[in-house]
C-alpha cells in the first residue's frame, strides 16, 4: 500500500455532516499490528444518539426518499457500489490499520464483496414484490385485497470489529434498498471505515439517511438499542451481547436481527481429498487469525486417518507467515487488541489443563517492525473431546480443536452438540453422502469441500443461539420491511355486508 491518509481526527457523521461529540471527548484507535495510535475519534454519548436518530427520523419523513421508485432506488445502490470502488484504496488502508485484516484479503475480497452486495441489492429491488394482489375471496364476500411491503423506518445497526466495513454493508444495503434510514454504532476498535463509508454513501443519498455515532458500547450501543425512536435493530457480535440487545429491544418491541457466535463443526470423511481438505480446513479456522464467527474451529476426523491428518495439519500450519498486515506476503495478521490476545492465550492454557495435546503453536510471537502488535501463532490442539471448554466456547482466535470420531452417526451428534448453529462443513468425494449429512446438521450455512464462501445472493445466519434472521440475499430485504394488508369491499348494499348481518340484522 502506498496511499497516505490523514487518519488523525474523525468526528461523527450525522445528517450528512461531520460533527464533534456533544461532550467534545475523543478516544484513540490503535493499529493492532504496531500498537500505534492511528486516529482520534469522537466519543459519543446519549445526546449524540438522540441527534442521529432525529436526523434519521426526519430523513425518513422525506417522501422522495421513502417512496422512491424501485428503478431509481436501484440506481442509487449501483451508484454506492461505484463510490466504494472509487474509494477502494483508502477504505482498504483504513480497514487494515485498524482491524489487522491482511491487505491481501481486504483488497481482493472485502472491497469486491461490498461493491457486489450493493449491485445485488439493486437487482433484487427492481423485481421485489412491494405489492401483492390477493385472489378475490368467496367468503365473506367480494372484495379487493392486496399486501404492501413498506419500509420500517429508522434502523439501528451495531457492528463488530472483525470485518467492520463489510458487516456494516450487510446492514446498510438492505436498509437503504427498502427505503429506510439508518444509524450505525461501529465497534470502538474499528470505527474508521464505517465513518468513511457513510461519507461516500452520503454523496448519493439525502442528508440523514445514513448516520454514524461512535463511542462505547455500554453508553452508545445500549442506548441506541433501546431508543424509542428506533424501529429496528440489527446486531452482529457475541451471543452474550446479543441476549442483552434482545432485552433492550424488547422495551419497545423492535424488529430485531441478530448474527451471533459460532463453534462451527468441520467434518472430514474417510474419502475426503486431503490435498484440498487440509489447507481448506486451515483456511476455515485461521483466516483473519480465527476472528470470524463462522470459523470451523472444531475439526472432526475419523479414527482411521486421524494421525495422518494431524501430521498434515501441522505441516501446512508451519507454512503460514505471520506479519504486518500491510505486507502483501503476510498470511496472518495480528489479533485486534491486547484484551483479545489475553482471552485467546487464556483459552490455550485452559486447553492444556483440560488434557488436550498442543500439537502446534500456542504462543504469542513478536514480529520485527511490529513489536507493539498482538500476534498469536496458528494453534492446533489434538486429543480434544467435545465436552472440553475449548470445544464448547467461542474463542475467536487462531485455535483449532481436532476431535476423533468413529461413525457418521456419531459425528453428526457431536457436530450438533453445541448451543450454536451458524456454519458447518463436510469434506468428501461423495457429494450425495455430503447432502445426506448436510440435511442433519443444524446450521444456517453448510459448505461441502469448501469454507467461508459467503455469497451476496444467498442468506447468511444461524440456528439456535447463533442468531435470528438472515443477512444478504433477497431474504434479507424482508427484515427491513413491514407488511400492510389493504382491504376494499366490493359489496355496495349495506344489508348484504357480512358484518351488518352479524350485528344489525334482526331475525324475521
Amino acid at each position: 500500500m502506498t496511499v497516505k491518509v490523514d487518519v488523525k481526527s474523525f468526528p461523527m457523521f450525522i445528517n450528512g455532516q461531520w460533527v464533534a461529540s456533544q461532550s467534545g471527548e475523543t478516544f484513540d484507535v490503535l493499529n493492532p499490528a504496531t500498537g500505534d495510535v492511528v486516529a482520534k475519534v469522537a466519543k459519543g454519548n446519549e445526546a449524540d444518539v438522540d441527534n442521529a436518530v432525529e436526523a434519521a427520523k426526519q430523513a425518513f419523513e422525506n417522501q422522495e426518499w421513502r417512496e422512491m421508485k424501485p428503478k431509481d432506488r436501484a440506481n442509487v445502490l449501483n451508484a454506492i457500489s461505484h463510490q466504494i470502488v472509487a474509494h477502494a484504496e483508502e477504505l482498504v488502508y483504513l480497514e487494515v490499520i485498524s482491524s489487522g485484516g491482511t491487505v491481501r484479503r481486504v483488497s481482493s475480497n472485502d472491497i469486491l464483496q461490498m461493491a457486489d452486495l450493493f449491485q445485488q441489492m439493486a437487482s433484487f429491488v427492481v423485481d421485489y414484490p412491494f405489492s401483492e394482489t390477493l385472489p378475490v375471496p368467496p367468503f365473506p364476500g367480494p372484495s379487493h385485497n392486496f399486501v404492501w411491503r413498506e419500509p420500517i423506518g429508522v434502523c439501528a445497526a451495531i457492528t463488530p470489529w472483525n470485518m467492520p466495513m463489510l458487516i456494516a454493508s450487510w446492514k446498510i444495503a438492505p436498509a437503504l434498498a427498502m427505503g429506510n434510514t439508518i444509524v450505525i454504532k461501529p465497534a470502538s476498535y474499528t470505527p474508521l471505515t464505517t465513518l468513511k463509508l457513510a461519507e461516500i454513501i452520503s454523496n448519493v443519498v439525502p442528508p440523514g439517511v445514513i448516520n454514524v455515532v461512535t463511542g462505547p458500547g455500554k453508553e452508545v450501543g445500549e442506548y441506541l438499542a433501546g431508543h424509542p425512536g428506533v424501529d429496528k435493530i440489527a446486531f452482529t457480535g457475541s451471543t452474550e451481547v446479543g441476549r442483552e440487545i434482545m432485552k433492550l429491544a424488547s422495551a419497545t418491541i423492535k424488529n430485531t436481527t441478530l448474527e451471533l457466535g459460532g463453534k462451527s463443526p468441520n467434518i472430514l470423511l474417510e474419502d475426503a481429498d486431503l490435498e484440498v481438505a487440509i489447507p481448506g480446513s486451515l483456511f476455515g479456522v485461521f483466516l483473519h487469525s480465527g476472528q470470524l464467527c463462522e470459523s470451523g474451529t472444531r475439526l472432526f476426523v475419523p479414527d482411521t486417518i486421524y494421525e495422518d491428518v494431524v501430521k498434515a495439519l501441522v505441516e501446512n500450519a508451519k507454512k503460514l507467515k505471520l506479519g504486518n498486515p500491510l505486507d502483501q506476503e503476510t498470511d496472518m495478521g495480528p489479533v485486534v487488541s491486547e484484551k483479545q490476545r489475553d482471552t485467546i492465550l487464556s483459552y490455550i492454557e485452559t486447553g492444556k489443563k483440560e488434557g488436550a495435546t498442543l500439537a502446534y503453536g500456542g504462543n504469542e510471537v513478536t514480529i520485527e517492525g511490529c513489536e507493539g502488535g498482538h500476534f498469536i501463532e496458528p494453534t492446533i490442539f489434538t486429543d480434544v473431546t467435545n465436552d472440553m471448554k475449548i470445544a464448547r466456547e467461542e474463542i475467536f482466535g487462531p485455535v483449532l480443536s481436532v476431535i476423533r470420531y468413529s461413525t457418521v452417526e456419531e459425528v453428526i451428534d457431536l457436530a450438533n452438540d453445541t448451543i450454536y448453529g451458524l456454519a458447518a462443513g463436510v469434506w468428501t468425494r461423495d457429494v450425495n453422502k455430503a447432502y445426506d449429512i448436510t440435511r442433519k446438521l443444524k446450521a444456517g450455512v453448510v459448505w461441502i469441500n469448501d469454507w467461508h464462501m459467503l455469497r451476496n445472493d444467498a442468506p447468511f445466519g444461524g440456528y439456535k443461539q447463533s442468531g435470528i434472521g438472515r443477512e444478504m440475499g433477497k431474504h434479507s430485504l424482508d427484515a427491513y420491511t413491514q407488511l400492510k394488508h389493504v382491504h376494499t369491499s366490493m359489496v355496495p348494499q349495506v344489508e348484504k355486508r357480512s358484518w351488518y348481518q352479524i350485528l344489525f340484522s334482526q331475525p324475521e
